[in-house]
């Protein structure tokens, strides 16, 4: 039997309460394992998908799954669980006096006991290359390491499905290589949510683009960015000088 997708999407349509339509018909499987970047300019409905994948928001039309499960009011909990979210702005998700305290936050919500708990925090600190940091106030952390303090607060609950919303904005580039470098080595279903061309080269095999709130193209990722016609019908554009990689990431 053919295994259920990690994502599936059908027909996702979100109207605002202004009568804006941010989604109009998107249908989109991932299957597990797959790295996926979300292409897009501003405004085109890429954060707008991103939030429907755990719930925080809920289709005006059609369904979204999760693993199968199919997100409502009634799954909200469990999908939160298979679903990680990493917002764009680290200091959404970081709140609690320490590094520490703010990596188990999350899974100590959804019940997981003490002394499984400091397994958690451990090992997420160690996948992100922060564990001696793990008893510093983030207010006191670069804005890369705030940025894989907040990637931790969500490894902990060990997700299906790694979603990150521009991960690699405002960061220098060595924080940006450092950040690739832990998301090359993540186990889980991402899905990077980006306008970030290279970035998205250097961590994901697959794109999609998203444009006015279609899904616009869907396919490998070199293929897609060097269609030059395609990126600039929809507003994307290489940075000068930029060579595609020669082998698709891992």
């Amino acid at each position: 039997m053919t295994p259920e997708p990690a994502v599936l999407l059908t027909g996702v349509r979100h109207v605002h309460p202004d009568g804006h339509c941010a989604l109009d018909g998107i249908d989109l499987a991932v299957t597990a394992g797959e790295r996926v970047a979300v292409l897009g300019p501003n405004g085109a409905g890429k954060t707008t998908l991103m939030l429907h994948l755990n719930g925080v928001l809920t289709p005006s039309s059609g369904t979204v799954r999760i693993g199968g499960l199919p997100v409502g009011r009634n799954t909200l909990r469990e999908i939160r669980r298979r679903v990680g979210l990493v917002f764009q702005d680290p200091d959404d998700q970081l709140f609690m006096p320490t590094v520490a305290q703010d990596v188990a936050f999350g899974p100590a919500n959804f019940g997981v006991p003490a002394k499984e708990l400091d397994t958690r925090v451990r090992e997420a600190l160690e996948a992100v290359g922060m564990t001696e940091h793990a008893d510093r106030n983030t207010a006191h952390l670069s804005a890369g390491q705030r940025r894989r303090v907040a990637l931790a607060t969500v490894l902990a609950c060990r997700p299906d499905v790694l979603v990150l919303d521009e991960p690699s904005t405002d960061l220098d580039p060595v924080a940006r290589r450092e950040l690739a470098e832990v998301l090359l080595g993540i186990d889980a279903t991402l899905l990077l949510v980006t306008h970030d061309l290279p970035y998205a080269a250097q961590v994901c095999s697959r794109a999609v683009i998203v444009s006015d709130g279609r899904l616009v193209a869907d396919g490998p990722i070199a293929t897609l960015l060097a269609d030059t016609d395609l990126l600039t019908a929809n507003r994307l554009e290489l940075p000068w000088g930029f060579t595609l990689p020669q082998t698709d990431p891992r």
